[in-house]
Parts: structure tokens; sequence; C-alpha cells
């Protein structure tokens, strides 16, 4: 009978010690927001105007490496690592670069450029706003017809779909392993991210929610 007690105490210590373990994801921020203003201006253009080479890779210049002494690979391989997480870390050119060659991505851009006009004017009238994760919200159904609530269903798939291709691409180009608690983390601050760029970009006048959830005007 002990020994089953204790069994049982030593299954309830394990199974609590799993439940509170976290996991720590290494998030380049500014790499991150550097590649959301770099596809927006390479991939986001205005209402009309074709996208180039859509599905392709934008056009950001491959860093060469320099010739030099050699080692061996294994020797090589953490000065390797620590290199690429540092990379991502000081720019957002490889993350661009893995984000826009996704082709879900480079066609969601694609299908948002066609809809900014009508998007912005949906903003300016007050009748939506910007979502602490990077959504467009409606906040005045009054002022929304059964097209412009399509239109924001769209941009919505669009935006996420743009969310997610960052989160693998962060994963990727930092060397990390793309467990679903390492994808959801890195969901998470990837859609933050992204709603931090565009309340930047966000006209003054247009409503956006805050991180804390307070709906504030520009």
């Amino acid at each position: 009978m002990k020994s089953l007690k204790w069994l049982l105490a030593v299954g309830c210590g394990l199974l609590v010690s799993c439940a509170i373990i976290t996991v720590n994801v290494y998030f380049p921020e500014k790499a991150v927001k550097d590649a959301y203003k770099s596809l927006d201006e390479i991939l986001l253009k205005k209402e009309g105007q074709n996208v180039p080479n859509a599905g392709k890779q934008p056009a950001v210049e491959p860093k060469v490496s320099q010739p030099g002494p050699q080692s061996s690979l294994p020797d090589r391989l953490p000065e390797l690592s620590f290199t690429a997480v540092a990379q991502a870390a000081e720019n957002g050119d490889d993350l661009a670069i893995e984000l826009g060659s996704m082709p879900e991505v480079a066609a969601a851009y694609a299908e948002m450029s066609q809809r900014q006009s009508a998007l912005a004017a949906l903003f300016d009238s007050g009748a939506v706003g910007l979502t602490s994760q990077g959504l467009v919200s409606v906040r005045d159904k009054a002022k929304m017809s059964a097209q412009d609530e399509a239109l924001v269903g769209a941009e919505n798939r669009n935006r996420k779909t743009i969310i997610g291709g960052m989160a693998k691409a962060i994963l990727k180009v930092t060397k990390q392993e793309a467990t679903k608690a390492a994808l959801d983390q890195t969901m998470g601050k990837a859609a933050a991210t992204y709603a931090e760029t565009r309340r930047e970009s966000a006209k003054a006048g247009w409503w956006m929610q805050l991180q804390n959830g307070k709906w504030v005007q520009k």
C-alpha cells in the first residue's frame, strides 16, 4: 500500500512539473518589424497596380560570405547557429526573403493590394478599427454594407496568413524547432508586432486598439 501511494505521489509530481514547463522562443522584434515594413513597400501596392514577381522572393540582395580559412563542419556548427540568430536580430532581410517566398503570403499581399482604397475609406469613416492583433474590427455596423463586411473578412484572412507565415519564418531563420508550443508563442508575438507596424503607418483619426485593450484614435 505504501509503495502504491509513493508511486501515485511521484506520478502526480511529474504531471505537475510537466504542466508548468514553459517554452521560451527567441523573437527578433526589430527584424520582424523591418521585414513587415519591407514587404509592405515591395508587395503592398496601391489599388490597380500589378504586383511584380508575385510568389517570388523580394528583391533583397543576398549576403555573400567572404572566403577564409576553412574548419571542419562540426567545429563550425555552433558558430553558424549563432550567426544566423544574430543576423536575424540585426535586420529583417532574411525574414523578408523567407516570408515573401511563401506562395500563400505573396497571394495574400496581391489580394490586399487590390482593396487598399476601399479599406482606407472604412478606416476614415470610423466604421472599422485596427485590433491589437493586427486585424480589422467592425466598430460601426451602421456604416457597413454587406460588401464592406465581406471585404473585412477577406482582409483578415489575408492578414492571418501573413502573420502565420511570419511565425514559421522566424523559427526557420533563427534555427528553432517548429513545435506547436513554439509556433503558438511566436504567432502571438508576430501578431502584436504586425499590429504595432500598422499603428505606426495609420492615418490620423483612425481607430486602433492598444495592447491593454483600450481603443483610441490616432
